[in-house]
């Protein structure tokens, strides 16, 4: 399981044209899922993406973990996309909806997050705070 995890003003999803989500400051998580992951990769992760001590405290570092802040959740399995070879990417990496979806939602319970609409073509808007995106997985085996 992969996360790209940006800390944001505020973000939001639209699909269709019709808003789905939005939050203000906290986090926007664009979440992978491979063939291989479990309910408790979906639980580590989540755990470890609300511990990250991204936002900065009373002396300006960043030193504080998410605490009341919001999240939204947005499933994009191009995070597995393989490059290695030739120009277009290849998904094999990645898991099929009936797998992914599942794991996606378990995620965005433990977490608390707002969500996309998992398999639409989504719009997603955000306001980054400062430059801080951070790329975060779960084990690998």
């Amino acid at each position: 399981m992969r996360a790209l995890v940006q800390r944001v003003s505020r973000a939001s999803v639209s699909v269709d044209g019709r808003a789905v989500s939005a939050i203000g400051p906290g986090l926007l998580v664009l979440l992978g899922v491979r063939r291989e992951d479990t309910a408790a990769d979906a639980e580590r992760l989540a755990d470890k993406v609300r511990a990250l001590r991204v936002f900065p405290d009373a002396e300006g570092v960043m030193n504080e973990p998410l605490g009341d802040r919001e999240v939204l959740c947005v499933s994009q399995f191009t995070l597995y996309g393989d490059t290695r070879r030739g120009n277009r990417p290849s998904y094999v990496e990645a898991a099929p909806p009936d797998v992914a979806e599942p794991l996606y939602e378990r995620f965005c319970a433990r977490l608390g997050a707002e969500r996309g609409v998992f398999g639409a073509m989504m719009e997603v808007e955000l306001v980054n705070d400062g430059p801080v995106t951070v790329l975060v997985e779960s084990p690998s085996r």
